[in-house]
């Protein structure tokens, strides 16, 4: 398990100083420490983010049930806990809890409140319930939009129950009707996708279904269980038999669900730089969470999706019939689902200083999903619109090409890797941009920019190279200069005009490896000029001091011929 140690470290700084008593929250998870199924303490206590988040201090919590909580469990109490992977908690919680879901014998059906419930002439509130589909993650993409992706193997849990209904005994004059069953069953238990078979069992109240999904996209799910009864006649006249009659019933119960298959494959695309780092980009149509770049994992890119448990809320209530009518209660078993979310925190490449460089993202604009969460769940979702990162490119100092690892939000779910074409790998070029001042006069400059690739000496042409079919669209390659943006002609050459004196910097920005060949890396130049740089700057200069000194020089004049009028002399000297 892989929690998001930076939002954790954080909460629990938080909650251990809280001064608010308040009650424990309400909602179905279990009280920490009463429940094991299958994981520690403090995976357990990750588990429920709809829970409400009503946080108990640790000495109330002791004062009220005479027990600690770890850390972990406090931290839970008062927010939610985030994965940077899918976590196989939910599953492994499911697995065991599922084995606390029962029948009530032939009198009673158990089924949910929302349950499409069949009734036949013996059998009565039949149904079939999917339990749980795993592994699966539930993807929160857009305001109006989640999908639920299915690994294309997982396991399918379903309850099906039902209730025996028939007449009672009944005694008229000299004439007496006994009904008794005989026999009653489930007699088979069928996991069909888009209508066709995929697994049939023996019957079950509690089955589980292991599938392989056929097809990717867009799928339906579908439980059917077959109930069968067999129920006995018996008429007695002055307490002799003399009808025997043994009637039969049945009938078909479903539940399903809609998702989409979730299968990955992966084109890595490379590129070297001219310094001998490593480039790398992949895209997915679907959301996936990163790649790792080195054998043992020490390098990895992950991209804005991170990931939560929830118990699924609808079964936090059932409702027991039987022929005196329904009555609700608390469920024993609580599937928990894994969600994923796009996160504040956006793409990440680890080690965090050290590690490769997220050079590009890209992905179709969406917006927040904070709608489609839920009020109780409190985590870093994005909350304006986001680019989901369907495409990520990395800079790293090493890449082993045969241990790099794609990996998706369904938990166990890695892309196939297969080999570009060698079209699809780029050796970036270097270039040299160069800066001239060309003329200038007392108000302003004329610089000329060329860019040249510094090999062959090539004049790079901004705009006009060669689209790279990995980006549908991208930025154009150009040159910054003085907050202009400029581009240069088939020569390679851009010229711009600068009034402001200074030293300026020119920054070559190319256009990504990821659209265009040939590609480069960014180079820059540094030009100056000021008006003194030529004759007529000087020229200009004494022109417009005399100018500005004219005022002084006529004041002095003056003030020389009044002294003079005066004969200021004859006062000073006797």
């Amino acid at each position: 398990m892989m929690v998001d140690t930076r939002f954790l470290s954080v909460a629990v700084a938080t909650l251990l100083v809280a001064g608010t008593v308040v009650g424990l929250a309400t909602a179905s998870p279990p009280r920490p420490g009463t429940e094991g199924n299958g994981l520690t303490e403090n995976q357990s206590a990750t588990l429920w983010s709809h829970d409400a988040d009503n946080y108990t201090s640790e000495t109330s919590y002791r004062q009220r049930y005479g027990e600690h909580r770890t850390a972990l469990q406090q931290v839970a109490n008062g927010t939610d806990i985030t994965f940077t992977q899918p976590p196989e908690t939910a599953a492994t919680w499911t697995r065991h809890d599922f084995r606390d879901l029962h029948a009530s014998g032939p009198q009673t059906s158990i089924h949910l409140p929302t349950a499409d419930l069949e009734d036949s002439v013996f059998i009565a509130d039949a149904h079939a319930a999917i339990f749980a589909a795993q592994p699966a993650t539930r993807a929160h993409r857009a305001a109006d939009s989640t999908t639920r992706y299915l690994a294309p193997n997982g396991t399918v849990r379903g309850f099906v129950d039902y209730r025996i209904r028939y007449p009672d005994s009944s005694t008229s004059e000299q004439r007496h009707v006994d009904w008794s069953l005989l026999s009653h069953e489930i007699s088979s238990v069928r996991l069909l996708q888009d209508g066709s078979r995929l697994v049939t069992s023996p019957g079950s109240h509690t089955a589980v279904l292991h599938y392989q999904l056929n097809d990717t996209g867009e799928t339906r799910i579908a439980l059917e269980a077959t109930i069968q009864v067999r129920v006995q006649k018996i008429v007695r006249i002055d307490g002799t038999v003399v009808e025997r009659t043994t009637r039969t019933d049945s009938v078909s119960v479903s539940d399903s669900l809609t998702g989409t298959v979730y299968d990955l494959s992966a084109y890595p695309y490379y590129a070297t730089y001219p310094n001998g780092d490593a480039g790398v980009a992949i895209f997915q149509p679907e959301p996936w969470r990163g790649y790792t770049l080195t054998e043992n994992g020490s390098a990895s890119v992950r991209g804005v999706w991170r990931f939560y448990t929830a118990r699924d809320t609808s079964w936090d209530t059932l409702v027991r019939s039987t022929g005196d009518g329904d009555t609700q209660m608390a469920s024993d078993a609580i599937p928990v689902s894994v969600h994923a979310y796009p996160s504040r925190i956006g793409p990440i490449a680890e080690p965090v200083r050290t590690g490769p460089s997220i050079i590009q993202t890209w992905g179709e604009n969406h917006s927040a999903p904070t709608s489609t969460i839920g009020d109780d769940v409190h985590i870093d979702v994005v909350t304006r619109n986001y680019t989901p990162t369907h495409g990520l490119a990395v800079r790293a100092d090493r890449v082993d090409r045969q241990a790099l690892r794609v990996s998706g939000i369904v938990r166990g779910v890695n892309a196939t890797i297969s080999q570009p074409p060698t079209g699809l790998r780029r050796q970036l070029h270097q270039s040299t941009l160069t800066a001239q001042v060309v003329s200038q006069t007392e108000s302003e400059a004329t610089v000329r920019l060329t860019l040249h690739d510094a090999v062959t000496g090539k004049p790079i042409a901004l705009g006009q190279s060669n689209r790279y079919p990995i980006l549908r669209s991208s930025h154009d390659g150009f040159i910054t200069i003085n907050d202009q943006r400029v581009t240069t002609n088939a020569s390679g050459v851009a010229v711009v005009t600068l009034e402001d004196p200074g030293i300026y910097t020119a920054r070559y920005q190319p256009e990504s490896w990821l659209n265009t060949d040939p590609a480069y890396v960014s180079d820059r130049a540094s030009v100056r000029w000021h008006p003194l740089g030529t004759l007529e700057g000087w020229f200009a200069l004494l022109i417009g001091a005399g100018w500005r000194l004219l005022p002084f020089a006529v004041m002095f004049y003056a003030g020389y011929r009044l002294l003079r009028l005066f004969d200021v002399d004859r006062f000073q000297h006797p």
